[in-house]
C-alpha cells in the first residue's frame, strides 16, 4: 500500500496527540494541513511565519519522532509557510522552510565545589561539598554539520570534526585545532562538533567560549572574587571544552598560565579540547612555548578559501534554508565573482533577498550584478602584521630579516616604526602581540614608535609622503 501525505501525517497526530496536552495539540496541531510526501520528505502547511517559529521551537523533537516512527531515520520535514499581507491574488503565497530538526540547547548539570554547603546531605553516594551547576553550553544549534558544506577545502577539518563529536577525547586529534582566515567556516565547524556530541552523548558537559570571554572572567575571578581556584575547577570539569580564537591569548602570560592548567588537567582525564586560531600554531606570536607544544599533540586542520564548486553547494544550501528559489545563472554569478570566504557569500545572499523582498524585484542577474559590485567595493580586506611587514620592507627596499634586526641605521628604524604605526592602526593585535611579531619588541617600544610617527607625519614632509604613499599600498 502506498502511503500519502495525509495517512503519514494522521499517524504522525495520533502519536503527538497522545504526548501533549490537549491545548496544544488543539492550537497548534489542528490548522496543520499535510500537503506533499516525496521519499522520506513530509510537507506541511502551516498559516504563518509565527507558527512555523513557535512548533520550531517548541514542538520540532515530538515532530520528528513521530515522522521517524512512519517514515524511518532518515525522516524530514518541510513546511509550506503562508505569507501574510499577499497582494497577488486569491491563492495564498507560501514559502518552502526546512525543519532544523532541532530544538534549543538546553542547560547542563554539572558538578561543582561549594563553599559553604549547610543542607543535609542524604544520599550516600552524593559526595559532600559538591553540588550541581546549570552550565550553558552556548552552542549555537543552526551551527550543525549538515549546515557546513564540505569540499577540498574544509575536507580534512569536517572529517576530523565528525571523528572527535563521534568519540569525544577518544581519538589522537585531542586537541583539535581548526585555523583558517576571516569567514571560512571556524567557528561553524566548533559549534557543529559541540552540536553532534550533545546529541549523541546528552550527558556529556560541552562549554562553548570565546577567548576574549575567557580572560574576561579569568581577571574577574582573580582581580574582584579572589577565587582563582574555582574558576579554573570549574573549566576543568567540561567534558568537551571549545574555545574560538585562541590567538588572543598572545601576551597574556597569567591567563595563558590558567589556560595550560586547565588543558593539562582535561587532556590528562580524557576529556575533549577544541580550539580554533586565525593561524597555526606554528605562526602564533607571544604565545608561552609550553603551551604551543601542547597545541600540537593533536591535529591543526586548515579552513581554506572554498572553491567554486563548493560556493555552489553552500549559495544553494542557504537558498533552500531560507526557502528562497533563485535561477541557476544568479547563483553562478555570485559563486564566480566572490572567492575569498563564506561569510562573504552569505551576505551577498542576505542583500540580494532583502533587496528583492523590499524593492519588489526579481531575482535576476542585474540585480545580482549590482549587489556583488556593492559587496566587492565595499569589503576591506583584513590585514595582518605580517603582510603589513612585507608592504613596508618591499617600500623602503629592505628584506623583512633587516626590518626586524637590532640596527639602529635611521632609514631601517623609521620602517619599523611605521610597520609598528600601520599595524596598530589597521589590525585587532595588542601592543605586545605587535611588538612580538616586529622583531621582538615590547609594547612600550611600540608605542614609542607610533607617537614618533605621529610627531614626524606632523613636521618632517619626507616622511609624511612615506606614511601616504604606504597608506594608499595598503589600502584595498
Amino acid at each position: 500500500m502506498i502511503k500519502t501525505a495525509e495517512d503519514v501525517w494522521a499517524s504522525c497526530l495520533r502519536f503527538i496527540k497522545d504526548n501533549i496536552t490537549p491545548v496544544g495539540y488543539k492550537t497548534w496541531f489542528e490548522p496543520i494541513v499535510p500537503v506533499k510526501l516525496e521519499g522520506g520528505a513530509l510537507t506541511i502547511q502551516v498559516p504563518s511565519k509565527f507558527f512555523f517559529e513557535f512548533l520550531e521551537e517548541n514542538y520540532v523533537k515530538i515532530m520528528r519522532s513521530a515522522l521517524v516512527r512512519e517514515l524511518g531515520k532518515d525522516a524530514r520535514l518541510l513546511y509550506d509557510v503562508r505569507l501574510e499581507n499577499s497582494y497577488s491574488s486569491k491563492v495564498p503565497q507560501t514559502v518552502k522552510i526546512p525543519s532544523s530538526n532541532r530544538a534549543p540547547m538546553k542547560a547542563q548539570n554539572v558538578t561543582f565545589p561549594a563553599k559553604n554547603i549547610s543542607r543535609e546531605v542524604k544520599n550516600p553516594f552524593i559526595i559532600p561539598g559538591l553540588q550541581k551547576v546549570k552550565v550553558e553550553s552556548n552552542l549555537n544549534p543552526n551551527y550543525c554539520f549538515e549546515n557546513f558544506m564540505e569540499g577540498e577545502s574544509n575536507r580534512l577539518g569536517r572529517s576530523a570534526g565528525m571523528a572527535v563529536a563521534n568519540k569525544p577525547g577518544g581519538t589522537s586529534f585531542n586537541p583539535l585545532m581548526i585555523y583558517g582566515g576571516v569567514g571560512l567556516g571556524k567557528t561553524h565547524l566548533a559549534h557543529a562538533i559541540g552540536v553532534q556530541v550533545k546529541d549523541k552523548y546528552p550527558d556529556k558537559t560541552v562549554l562553548y567560549v570565546s577567548t576574549e570571554k575567557f580572560i574576561q572572567q579569568y581577571g574577574d575571578a582573580v582581580l574582584k572574587n579572589n577565587n582563582r581556584n574555582d574558576f579554573l575547577h570549574f573549566y576543568q570539569m567540561i567534558d568537551v571544552l571549545i574555545v574560538d580564537d585562541i590567538q588572543f591569548l598572545s601576551g597574556k602570560t597569567k591567563t595563558q598560565d590558567a589556560f595550560f592548567q586547565i588543558f593539562n588537567e582535561l587532556h590528562q582525564n580524557g576529556k575533549q579540547v577544541i580550539l580554533t586560531s586565525d593561524k597555526a600554531p606554528v605562526d602564533m606570536q607571544d604565545i608561552e612555548q609550553r603551551l604551543l607544544s601542547r597545541f600540537k599533540w593533536g591535529l591543526s586542520a586548515e579552513l581554506q578559501a572554498p572553491d567554486y564548486e563548493t560556493r555552489i553547494h553552500i549559495l544553494k544550501n542557504r537558498l533552500y534554508r531560507d526557502g528562497v528559489e533563485v535561477p541557476d545563472d544568479v547563483i553562478e554569478f555570485i559563486a564566480k565573482h566572490i572567492k575569498t570566504n563564506v561569510r562573504e557569500l552569505e551576505g551577498v545572499v542576505t542583500s540580494l533577498i532583502a533587496q528583492s523582498a523590499f524593492n519588489k524585484k526579481e531575482f535576476s542577474l542585474s540585480l545580482a550584478k549590482t549587489i556583488v559590485d556593492k559587496f566587492v567595493k565595499n569589503t576591506k580586506k583584513e590585514v595582518s602584521v605580517d603582510y603589513i611587514q612585507k608592504v613596508v620592507s618591499k617600500y623602503f627596499e629592505i628584506d623583512l630579516a633587516t626590518l626586524q634586526s637590532k640596527t639602529r641605521k635611521r632609514h631601517i628604524v623609521q620602517a619599523r616604526q611605521l610597520a609598528m604605526y600601520f599595524s596598530k592602526k589597521l589590525t585587532k593585535s595588542s601592543l605586545a602581540s605587535i611588538g612580538a611579531q616586529i622583531g621582538k619588541r615590547d609594547h612600550a617600544t611600540v608605542l614609542h614608535a607610533c607617537k614618533t610617527v605621529d610627531n614626524l607625519a606632523a613636521t618632517d614632509k619626507n616622511f609624511k609622503t612615506y606614511v601616504e604613499e604606504i597608506s594608499k599600498k595598503l589600502s584595498f
